[in-house]
């Protein structure tokens, strides 16, 4: 049981590398220059760990349907995505991303142009990813394995206290502002960010097009 743990969050932290290159590598080819993407500080973005573990989970063995695979995908990650919108703006009144002008979206938390690469990424981890990385991850001595484990574990918990606190204290600033028009609002905040060090800067590079929402002066 402890082995397959280690297995499991070793896989997490892999996905969750994964996912951060491909966000940076696509905001780099569209924006010509690199942003640090996602709420942490270190290199992973974890609602990709979450998502191709909750595949893994959810399908099994049963990998004989490509169809079925690719179709669990999509509904897996595009719900765990939605939830995370919907909390994330919830917990914090910020909605970080935003696809209403996307066509085919769900209350601009989640679309289409998400969903279909949802599916395809999602059917190649199960097919060709995962075995792969199963199988090299067992290559490693168990004891080289649970130092590794511990390490990560230890980074993640740490960045994960971090960077809560500093999205915590963007609320505050939030609420902080004397304003009543969400606009003014946010070019404050992002004003205020600027003034901070990296750790703030950070999260306005990662999610430029934030909106404030559910302000309530009284909370």
């Amino acid at each position: 049981m402890k082995n397959a743990f280690i297995i499991f969050f070793l896989l997490f932290i892999i996905y969750s590398f994964l996912g951060w290159l491909m966000e940076v590598t696509l905001t780099f080819i569209r924006s010509k220059k690199f942003v640090n993407r996602g709420f942490l500080i270190g290199p992973y973005c974890p609602i990709y760990g979450y998502g191709v573990l909750g595949i893994l989970f959810l399908i099994g063995k049963n990998t004989n349907d490509v169809l079925a695979v690719f179709l669990k995908s999509i509904l897996i990650c595009s719900v765990l995505e939605y939830l995370t919108s919907y909390f994330m703006e919830k917990l914090f009144k910020v909605r970080w991303w935003d696809y209403s002008n996307k066509r085919f979206n769900i209350n601009g938390r989640i679309c289409l142009e998400t969903m279909i690469p949802f599916g395809i990424l999602g059917s190649f981890c199960v097919y060709i990813l995962n075995p792969f990385f199963i199988k090299l991850l067992y290559l490693i001595p168990s004891t080289i394995r649970l130092i590794l484990f511990i390490v990560l574990l230890i980074c993640y918990i740490v960045d994960n206290i971090i960077s809560f606190n500093v999205i915590n204290k963007i609320k505050k600033e939030v609420k902080y502002q004397k304003k009543d028009n969400t606009e003014e609002i946010r070019e404050n905040v992002i004003k205020w960010l600027k003034q901070n060090s990296f750790l703030y800067k950070h999260i306005k590079n990662a999610y430029p097009n934030f909106k404030i929402k559910g302000i309530n002066k009284n909370n």
